[in-house]
């Protein structure tokens, strides 16, 4: 069913009583053309892009819980495409172009809201740092806006400017970042996806990968055994795991990510704010509450779930942006279970099977690069060639040293 104005109108006169599922329950057929396994954000807009702009027909995503109930549902909706590296900024750019018009694209409200977003800037030499990167936006065709002290504190006014330790000289705008509704776009991707005959699996979870004569032929799950011409791995903090069943050991470290969102105010904060001087960013949900995050907890696990030192650490930083923050009571916290890479940027490409590939190693940015991922995904699935904006995502570049180092700090995963 397509939503329109006269859908809506039509169906409260019935009592809503005649809205259909957004998607099928199949059962897993014995096998498919293409298996994705991961039915988060990357895995069903793999599938959709397969399905519409490929025409693979027989496409199945299986997912070990229910759609939504990973990364794509626990995260802080935030998108951007200012990047510095050219290697980076192109792809999250064609993301961004993406979001714009993925509403229309799938028929589906994302709630995608261009509200802004703002990285503040301490000092001297973070300044010059945030002057590089949005003249390299700019190169690239992207909207950055350098503003100074007077014109942040138009933007936003109850931030600590005259905090002695960490004064606010400025920041880096673009005005076309924002935030989208998570599970939304989980709801629209596999909506549309099933649109175009694709089965999604729930509650079937990937046990074993079965490999013959340098391919895989099937996964053994949870819901018996499904055979597969081509196999695709998007399964987020469980790569590691997923690959290791094929033999493959994948350059990723699993670490734990907090987020965090306080009692509903009124409109407080318009856009997406970051701090400079620590790793916090805040935005304001729809419901009124503040969504905000920081750092990784600091230790390998696959636990959805945090410790109260990092709640401390994000809480200090935040009240050091913003005092009145001080104020408030944090109704909840939860945590994603990150696939960082050695350099903090992702893997998309073949792996060591003929008929294997990868969607890994997205670190924090995996919500903002969820239509790009499926996009290009979709095209090395279905060319055995990478997407002309992703060719850079080399699985082999930490072995041949071309690492995509987009902070600068080295390669080391829990400093990206």
């Amino acid at each position: 069913m397509r939503f329109s104005a006269l859908s809506i109108i039509l169906n409260g006169l019935s009592g809503n009583t005649n809205w259909s599922a957004h998607w099928r329950r199949p059962e897993p057929k014995p096998d498919y053309d293409v298996v994705i396994v991961g039915g988060g954000g990357h895995g069903l807009a793999t599938a959709y892009y397969l399905a519409k702009i490929y025409g693979v027909q027989n496409i199945a995503v299986l997912e070990k819980a229910y759609v939504g109930s990973g990364n794509v549902g626990r995260n802080t909706t935030i998108i951007r495409s200012n990047y510095m590296l050219s290697e980076n900024n192109p792809f999250y750019e064609l993301s961004m172009k993406l979001w714009e018009g993925l509403e229309q694209d799938f028929n589906f409200n994302a709630m995608v809201s261009q509200r802004g977003v703002l990285n503040l800037f301490h000092s001297d030499a973070q300044r010059d740092s945030y002057t590089r990167r949005g003249n390299a936006m700019r190169l690239h065709g992207v909207d950055a806006d350098l503003l100074d002290r007077r014109a942040v504190q138009s933007l936003y006014p109850f931030l600590d400017f005259a905090n002695a330790r960490f004064p606010i000289q400025g920041g880096l705008l673009q005005r076309r970042g924002g935030t989208v509704r998570h599970d939304a776009v989980a709801w629209g991707y596999a909506r549309g996806a099933n649109g175009y005959s694709v089965d999604i699996i729930q509650n079937c979870e990937v046990t074993s990968i079965r490999t013959s004569n340098g391919k895989a032929i099937g996964v053994e799950t949870t819901r018996g055994y499904i055979g597969c011409g081509k196999l695709a791995l998007a399964a987020a903090g469980n790569s590691s795991r997923v690959a290791a069943m094929a033999g493959l050991k994948l350059p990723l470290e699993s670490h734990v990510l907090q987020a965090f969102v306080s009692e509903g105010l009124k409109p407080f904060i318009n856009g997406v704010v970051t701090f400079g001087a620590g790793h916090f960013y805040v935005s304001q949900s729809d419901k009124g509450g503040l969504v905000f995050g920081g750092d990784l907890d600091g230790y390998n696990s696959y636990a959805q779930r945090g410790n109260l030192a990092t709640v401390e650490h994000v809480a200090e930083a935040g009240k050091a942006m913003i005092p009145a923050l001080s104020r408030l009571r944090v109704l909840r916290s939860w945590g994603g279970i990150m696939d960082m890479s050695m350099d903090g940027s992702p893997i998309i490409d073949r792996g060591h099977l003929d008929n294997l590939y990868l969607n890994a190693g997205w670190c924090y940015g995996g919500f903002k690069a969820t239509p790009a991922s499926g996009y290009c995904f979709a095209h090395l699935i279905a060319k055995n060639e990478p997407h002309e904006t992703a060719r850079a995502f080399r699985l082999d570049r930490f072995r041949r040293g071309y690492i995509i180092d987009e902070k600068g700090q080295g390669a080391q995963p829990n400093l990206h």
